[in-house]
């Protein structure tokens, strides 16, 4: 296996485990409930959440980072702003773990009104964390790599076009969240939000599958094995 393929391997792997999270919609249900702030409830499916997240969140930072010498080389101060944004996703996730323990913490306090108002706030710090974080970040990221796997055609067209497609439906219902059209848990959300989501799996599993077209950017990493990592000789053109 080349270095090349090998960093297309990786990076689709990276980017298929952030998809791992999904179950945090049942691990999180009660928790999150509105109705019911204090309470013993159970801490270990909540722990189990904040694990995956963790996941997603270090695979977040990975996916970046192990496309970042590649995708640089056909523009690199979007590549390096791709860096910073998955990083600053990845920070919101984390930052969401946090205030999800804390909520554990506060649910087994005393019943009493003052210990609801703090659950309260802490469920809605959660809630306005996804959403700005995994609910909008995903819709810049998808903004910055796409012209860069679009342009070099390391991917086929269709794979990043679907991404600029999915960032525009994100950010419509971002928008339309914060300005109350609709709840941040509602069809509407969950049928724009598809797209980026399909983007993210359809281009990962290719890039585990088929790995990276040929591109003139990459043409003397695939002619040179004896580059170990995989990482440019060269900074290479600019977009």
């Amino acid at each position: 296996m080349s270095p090349l393929r090998r960093t297309a391997l990786a990076a689709g792997v990276l980017y298929l485990l952030t998809f791992v999270s999904i179950p945090i919609l049942g691990l999180y249900a009660t928790v999150l409930d509105p109705e019911s702030t204090v309470g013993a409830g159970t801490a270990t499916a909540v722990a189990w959440g904040g694990v995956l997240e963790m996941v997603v969140a270090l695979a977040c930072i990975g996916t970046a980072v192990v496309l970042y010498p590649v995708v640089k080389r056909q523009n690199e101060a979007l590549a390096l702003g791709f860096v910073g944004v998955r990083v600053l996703e990845a920070a919101t996730i984390v930052a969401g773990i946090v205030v999800i323990m804390t909520l554990v913490t506060v649910r087994q306090a005393e019943p009493d009104p003052q210990v609801q108002a703090t659950g309260a706030a802490l469920i809605a710090l959660h809630d306005w964390t996804f959403l700005t974080g995994q609910g909008f970040l995903p819709a810049v990221n998808a903004l910055l790599v796409g012209p860069l796997l679009y342009q070099s055609r390391l991917v086929p067209r269709v794979l990043p076009v679907l991404g600029f497609i999915g960032a525009l439906l994100l950010a419509i219902t971002f928008v339309a969240t914060m300005f109350g059209f609709w709840a941040q848990v509602s069809s509407a959300s969950a049928l724009l939000t598809i797209p980026i989501a399909l983007w993210e799996l359809s281009l990962g599993i290719w890039l585990i599958v088929k790995g990276f077209q040929p591109s003139p950017i990459t043409a003397d990493l695939a002619a040179d094995p004896a580059s170990g990592s995989g990482v440019p000789v060269h900074s290479g053109q600019s977009g």
